[in-house]
């Protein structure tokens, strides 16, 4: 397994695989995520990623049911100082609300979420949705003053845009408060353009750490989906069909497959594998509803594309 890969400059150190926990209390009940968890953890992983609105999409949800699985499965199983626990703040809770990063909102929510995880501090506290009515200093403060406190560790930020993210940053510098450390775009083998382009230099010009999200592409980039017919067969299939499934689309599954085969690994491995070669990125977020699905977490974090196969995947890609 890699060695471990720092979150910018900060201390926060993790494997490099984090657990997407939008699954939980969606596609996963208590039962079977407490399954999935600890198997997570014996592959020998220990980041765990959430929202503090998940999973309010779901019918009969209202938001914080993967934060109270979480939490759950950690007081069950123990070992809170062995967990990288990370989670957001900010989004939305129902389709006619808005995102909220108003200093006294974060103050309240991070209490709802110490609770349902049932710990007394977050490892990674983020800004799940940017709202660019709010002073960025006010947001800032808020999330200094939890650190401070001893109830957040580190702060990161996840759908911002890149003039509101580096004004952050400036602002912490000038101001000398908590900073961010880490972004979570949206970033894959498919979904390039929008990081490499506005997000990737500033990554780089100051030090913050890279966690990508959608990682998999909602599943496109699992070798599930290679012919018209596959997608007739998921849930999800049409959605997914109808965004990925286009001449590039069809490029890059199948120099994934080609790839996937010159190893003898999973389509998913080489696509986490490739953003884990990217050398912007930390650490990829992807989830699992199987135990089996995870196999391809291990593969991934000891592959070493070859640059042939990191050109092949680019040229399909580009």
């Amino acid at each position: 397994m890699r060695d471990k890969r720092r979150l910018g400059s900060s201390s926060l150190e993790i494997v490099p695989l984090i657990f997407g926990g939008n699954v939980f209390g969606w596609t996963l009940d208590q039962q079977a995520s407490f399954g999935i968890l600890d198997a997570f953890k014996d592959l020998g992983f220990n980041a765990i990623d959430t929202a503090n609105n998940y999973s309010h999409w779901v019918p009969g949800n209202k938001g914080g049911e993967s934060e109270t699985i979480i939490g759950n499965w950690l007081q069950d199983r123990g070992g809170r100082s062995d967990i990288v626990l990370m989670t957001k703040v900010g989004g939305r809770f129902g389709y006619d609300s808005k995102p909220n990063v108003r200093g006294t909102y974060i103050k309240e929510e991070v209490e709802n979420s110490l609770r349902r995880l049932r710990t007394d501090y977050i490892d990674l506290y983020q800004t799940h949705y940017d709202d660019e009515a709010i002073p960025v200093e006010e947001t800032l403060r808020a999330y200094d003053d939890l650190i401070q406190e001893g109830k957040v560790r580190f702060i990161g930020a996840s759908n911002i845009s890149p003039e509101r993210l580096v004004e952050s940053l400036d602002t912490s510098e000038e101001k000398g408060i908590a900073s961010y450390v880490s972004l979570q775009p949206e970033y894959n083998l498919y979904d390039r353009s929008k990081f490499e382009n506005l997000y990737e230099k500033i990554s780089f010009e100051k030090q913050i750490g890279v966690i990508p999200y959608y990682s998999l592409a909602s599943g496109f980039l699992t070798g599930k989906y290679i012919a018209e017919a596959d997608f007739g067969q998921s849930a999800r299939g049409a959605d997914i069909q109808k965004k990925y499934w286009n001449d590039r689309g069809r490029r890059i599954v199948t120099a994934l497959k080609e790839v996937a085969d010159s190893y003898s690994v999973s389509a998913s491995a080489v696509a986490l594998a490739w953003l884990l070669a990217q050398r912007a990125v930390t650490a990829p977020i992807a989830s699992a509803t199987k135990n089996q699905h995870m196999d391809a977490f291990v593969e991934a974090v000891s592959l070493r594309l070859d640059a042939a196969s990191l050109a092949k995947l680019e040229l399909a890609s580009s």
